[in-house]
């Protein structure tokens, strides 16, 4: 807080006061609009701010480990990268409230789950990461402790049409150190909702260290002819193949569409859960 200087700070407890809050401000912000359907909005991006970028998404590393995440991980030296996205994010909440979210990655009160702590200066960020989690205020509680993601995002100075305006110093920098993301002057959720693939990246580090795995998988249901059972498996699927609108159907059964845990229980079965 003291470094992106935001003007308020409200701590999301998950009541439903605060959920309606959220929502609103983010109308009052003019990050989103009414729609005809009841209940509904629409949030407009950027023009240059319609994609995830990949350029400027990193592996913060020290500099003595970048050989091992080889040539397609785009890495960056841990030292210099903190110290460039400290200073753009430095009063990049300027006048704005940030947003204190807690959440769980998979259910509540499990084994499986890991806990994530979101700051974000954007209601719409706020608002689409409540639709797709499970909230997780009250599970911070009982665990205690540190072991839990920290995603700190500001869609920085706006534009009147309330879109990032220094999109070219548009950074998403992945600390797996501190496992942490600093995401600065963007919008778009590819970028600025840290427990989609930003948490990922952080989740296949922890996973790997915990021997555990983190997938991108689907996890679906299928019976036989005779309806005697039913068995749940995982698949990898490809990007804009249908996943998501597939699960939206009434009647399919496809319990998570995206990213899957997979580890032991206590009787050594692999089992997986949907931590959307």
């Amino acid at each position: 807080l003291t470094l992106c200087k935001p003007a308020k700070a409200r701590v999301i407890d998950d009541s439903p006061e605060d959920i309606a809050y959220i929502r609103q401000l983010a109308i009052d912000n003019g990050e989103e609009m009414k729609v005809a359907v009841k209940g509904h909005t629409v949030h407009y991006d950027g023009f240059y701010d319609q994609a995830r970028d990949k350029k400027n998404t990193r592996l913060l590393v020290p500099a003595d480990e970048k050989e091992k995440y080889g040539q397609h991980i785009n890495t960056a030296d841990r030292d210099e990268g903190i110290k460039e996205v400290l200073e753009i994010m430095d009063g990049a909440m300027e006048g704005k409230t940030v947003l204190i979210r807690f959440f769980s990655l998979g259910p509540t009160k499990s084994k499986f789950s890991l806990l994530a702590l979101q700051l974000t200066d954007s209601a719409y960020v706020a608002h689409s990461e409540d639709i797709l989690y499970r909230m997780g205020y009250e599970e911070f509680k009982r665990r205690k402790g540190d072991d839990f993601f920290y995603l700190i995002h500001s869609a920085g100075e706006l534009t009147d049409k309330n879109v990032t305006k220094n999109v070219e110093k548009r950074r998403i920098y992945i600390d797996l150190v501190e496992n942490r993301v600093l995401s600065v002057n963007n919008q778009y959720a590819g970028n600025s909702l840290g427990l989609k693939k930003l948490a990922l990246r952080l989740a296949i580090n922890k996973a790997v260290n915990e021997d555990w795995l983190t997938e991108h998988m689907f996890i679906s249901a299928v019976w036989p002819l005779d309806k005697s059972r039913k068995t749940y498996f995982l698949g990898a699927f490809p990007s804009a193949c249908g996943k998501t609108s597939t699960a939206m159907i009434p009647g399919f059964t496809i319990v998570g569409d995206d990213i899957a845990y997979l580890k032991l229980n206590v009787a050594g079965e692999v089992k997986a859960v949907n931590i959307e």
